[in-house]
């Protein structure tokens, strides 16, 4: 049975739905296993979702708690706040193996958003508890992503999405290749994720494909991991079916063994460790 590393929940009438028109009315814990059981997938890791929750992060900790064997939590702490460490650590036997951090929840400039002694407190806890950093960024952001991990070298990391490589609709080289880069910082993960918002963005996703191979030959399956980016992955001519088979069945070039990577362990090995 598989892992999905990326899928976001909320229930009906959360009132923040009008800052985020897209998606269903409500997406549950309960329709989330109705969506992803039938394609063999069993676990997931739900991600804060940061326009819904923010930094409020019930609803996740209730999900996990009434199925802990099947849901992990990305959550999301301020960095402004006191004790963002010592938050970390009480969220941890929860199930919070894993932090939200971008650029966009507050109007950062390009340089400021991993500044704060807060971030620095949360990169330098996250070496010792293993949770893993998890960048919502777009690839002008990686260079400071690299240098954090510069500092920290300890401290799990993981790229959500290709770090947005070809959200405008074009992987450019010099994208793929920065994001390529942080391969050789040995604690950095890409999510194989998102396929829906990235290049041509129609199903079942071929040109994504290349970029795939690129990270597959900088990173190894070992380090990658395959998430759906759910329920938006689920809207109009997209589905989860399209988003999980262009990694099951169309990487001519991954073994059966680096599919299993893919499809669960290096989830498994990087969130579900608690």
């Amino acid at each position: 049975m598989w892992i999905d590393s990326h899928s976001h929940i909320w229930p009906r009438g959360a009132p923040e739905r009008a800052g985020d028109p897209r998606g269903p009315s409500s997406f549950t814990p309960e329709e989330l296993l109705a969506a992803v059981q039938p394609e063999g997938v069993d676990r997931v890791v739900l991600i804060q979702h940061s326009i819904i929750f923010r930094f409020d992060n019930s609803y996740l900790l209730d999900a996990v708690r009434q199925h802990p064997n099947a849901f992990r939590a990305v959550g999301m702490i301020d960095d402004h706040a006191p004790a963002p460490g010592a938050e970390m650590r009480r969220l941890l036997p929860l199930g919070v193996t894993g932090f939200r951090i971008t650029p966009f929840i507050r109007k950062y400039s390009v340089g400021e958003w991993l500044d704060s002694p807060g971030m620095h407190e949360m990169w330098a806890t996250a070496a010792a508890t293993r949770q893993a950093m998890c960048c919502l960024i777009d690839p002008h952001h990686l260079r400071q992503v690299d240098a954090m991990c510069e500092q920290y070298p300890d401290t799990p990391v993981v790229l959500d999405h290709f770090a947005r490589v070809g959200a405008d609709g074009v992987i450019r080289e010099p994208d793929a290749e920065s994001l390529c880069a942080l391969a050789r910082r040995a604690n950095t993960h890409v999510k194989v994720s998102g396929f829906y918002a990235l290049g041509g963005k129609q199903p079942p996703y071929l040109d994504m494909v290349p970029l795939i191979r690129r990270v597959y030959d900088a990173f190894g399956p070992h380090r990658l991991m395959w998430g759906s980016d759910s329920p938006y992955q689920l809207l109009g001519a997209h589905t989860y079916s399209a988003s999980l088979a262009l990694v099951r069945d169309r990487l001519d070039f991954i073994s059966a063994d680096d599919r299993e990577s893919l499809l669960g362990r290096t989830a498994e090995r990087v969130f579900f460790f608690a």
